[in-house]
């Protein structure tokens, strides 16, 4: 099992079958996916079926969302880190996209903040390309604090699957001067 990052209360590792059960907590949770088309599942065999299409993209497209280890806990507590978007969104094809979800107890810890800076960091040190990008349903707040805050700027609105969203762009040299 390959660990991508680590941060002082996280450990960023690939998402493995065993993890089953905190998917279905996380994507169980009609909170968790609000912002994200609302659908949740409920198996677990649905909450494999996501961990089989992650583990996918690791093959093919050599990144992946990441499962989400509290090391205090040891716990499972959500997913976060790249990946490689291969359909386009709002004019780019082929971008690695930093993104997070976290089960509801583990929101307000700064888990996010984290993870995202530890994304950043991965994915300018390792995969190099020129910018990074987000994006967010324009009603969640929360993200939108988050990606401000670890360096995105907000360069625009559009409309994504019928729902208002904000689109966030970071380059390597903004991301290197904030680093130094």
């Amino acid at each position: 099992m390959e660990i991508f990052a680590s941060t002082p209360r996280l450990i960023l590792r690939e998402i493995i079958p065993a993890d089953a059960p905190g998917m279905l907590a996380l994507d169980g949770d009609p909170a968790v996916v609000q912002y994200v088309g609302g659908i949740t599942i409920n198996t677990l065999d649905e909450a494999r079926e996501k961990i089989r299409f992650i583990r996918e993209q690791y093959v093919s497209n050599g990144i992946g969302r990441w499962a989400v280890i509290e090391k205090a806990s040891n716990n499972f507590v959500g997913w976060a880190g790249l990946k490689l978007v291969t359909a386009p969104v709002h004019h780019q094809v082929n971008f690695y996209d930093v993104g997070y979800r976290f089960i509801p107890q583990y929101w307000g810890k700064g888990y996010a903040t984290e993870c995202a800076l530890a994304s950043l960091k991965y994915g300018f040190e390792q995969l190099q390309p020129d910018y990074l990008y987000a994006w967010t349903d324009a009603g969640n707040a929360a993200s939108v604090h988050v990606l401000t805050k670890v360096g995105f700027q907000l360069t625009d609105t559009f409309i994504h699957d019928g729902v208002p969203s904000n689109w966030f762009e970071i380059s390597r040299i903004s991301w290197q001067s904030r680093i130094r």
